[in-house]
């Protein structure tokens, strides 16, 4: 057998939860373990942690930005306006208060949420190309922030400024790495480049996928890691895990 086992103890650890919880888990069938040998100890796949951990909202947002028919998402993640979004932003910033992750992350968290979901707003004002605003949804138990919209994407954005921009990929390094607006001539503030920086710099992960590129970005990894993708989609799908772990979204 390839596949990486995890015992129980180091699942837990990745998910955030105790062992008691997991073995609950387990028994209801919420998350199932592996055994190797009869009646031995629990092990689980790290593939089906990675799994849990990215699932639910995120799976959610996948499916919608993926669709070929256009539809508004439920009430709970759907922000229409930026308004709503700003309103949104500010009750998970209490929400996290919660489960004592620490100020200062929250703190970051709420700037990167921000930049990404602001950055939606500003780029498809007038222009969407058929569902206006954003998903934006955070689950505290598995400590995921996803947002996501069906907007005209990184490329199209910023190809108003940079013309000679050939791809999806070379749109999405370009937007991590430079300090650009798709407003020329402006110049305003650090965008998706901020937000790679806090990500590297903090216990993070972030996944992020426009048409057919996406981008897996590590606290302490310099290196974006950026991959031409099979199925593409107008628009942006942000998924930050605020966990200590290695596992990332895919």
């Amino acid at each position: 057998m390839n596949q990486k086992l995890l015992s129980i103890g180091k699942a837990a650890k990745i998910i955030g939860v105790t062992i008691q919880t997991l073995r609950r888990w387990d028994t209801a069938g919420k998350l199932k373990s592996f055994r190797p040998t009869a009646g031995g100890h629990r092990y689980y796949r790290e593939e089906d942690i990675e799994s849990f951990i990215n699932a639910d909202i995120a799976s959610i947002a996948e499916r919608w930005v993926n669709s070929k028919q256009p539809s508004v998402p439920k009430t709970d993640f759907h922000c229409p306006t930026r308004d709503i979004f700003d309103g949104r932003l500010t009750k998970i910033e209490k929400d996290l208060v919660r489960i004592n992750i620490g100020v200062d992350l929250i703190s970051l968290l709420v700037a990167i949420s921000g930049e990404i979901g602001n950055n939606s707003f500003d780029h498809n004002l007038g222009v969407w190309p058929d569902t206006s605003g954003i998903f934006f949804g955070c689950d505290l138990d598995k400590k995921v922030i996803v947002l996501a919209d069906r907007g005209q994407g990184i490329l199209k954005t910023l190809s108003r400024v940079r013309p000679n921009l050939k791809n999806d990929k070379e749109a999405l390094k370009m937007a991590f790495t430079e300090i650009i607006t798709a407003r020329a001539p402006e110049e305003r503030g650090n965008g998706l480049k901020f937000v790679k920086n806090i990500v590297i710099a903090n216990p993070l992960t972030l996944f992020f996928q426009s048409g057919y590129a996406k981008l897996i970005l590590k606290h302490d990894e310099q290196t974006l890691k950026i991959q031409k993708t099979p199925h593409g989609f107008h628009g942006c799908l942000a998924v930050i895990n605020f966990l200590t772990h290695k596992i990332h979204a895919h």
